[in-house]
């Protein structure tokens, strides 16, 4: 093998591997609006309901190390908030609901609406900001309606 030929497929793997890992952490804890027909059952969950106006339904496993700050965040938020409440969901031992919510990273976090909608979907870390402003936009429509 060439020397000049390993150094270019060595420099061209790198960019590409840098180019992968930019796009993965500018996509990391942004909010993508779901526009779902998909009610969610507490139930299934293992909680007995769902917010009055909103619910922050965190998905963790035992081994992420970044959880418990986001959990913690979570139940602050949904604490300052009348009728918003954080459902942590540990998906170590729960396959069935990581396949049907599609969950390929923890923490995922959803907003979902008081009918139990999902309006709103962070993969990896949310920022603070980005949630509360989620959920005042969600408290906004349901006093519209």
């Amino acid at each position: 093998m060439d020397l000049t030929f390993a150094l270019l497929a060595t420099a061209a793997l790198i960019v590409a591997a840098v180019g992968a890992g930019i796009v993965l952490r500018r996509s990391q804890g942004r909010a993508r609006t779901v526009d779902s027909t998909e009610i969610v059952d507490p139930r299934r969950l293992g909680a007995d309901a769902l917010g009055e106006q909103a619910t922050l339904l965190q998905f963790s496993t035992e081994m992420c190390s970044r959880c418990p700050g986001v959990h913690r965040m979570l139940s602050e938020i949904a604490g300052d908030r009348d009728g918003v409440r954080h459902l942590d969901v540990d998906l170590t031992h729960r396959p069935d609901i990581a396949q049907h919510f599609r969950v390929l990273q923890t923490p995922t976090t959803l907003v979902l609406d008081r009918h139990g909608a999902i309006r709103t979907r962070f993969g990896g870390t949310p920022g603070r900001a980005v949630v509360e402003l989620e959920l005042s936009r969600l408290q906004e429509e349901s006093a519209r309606a």
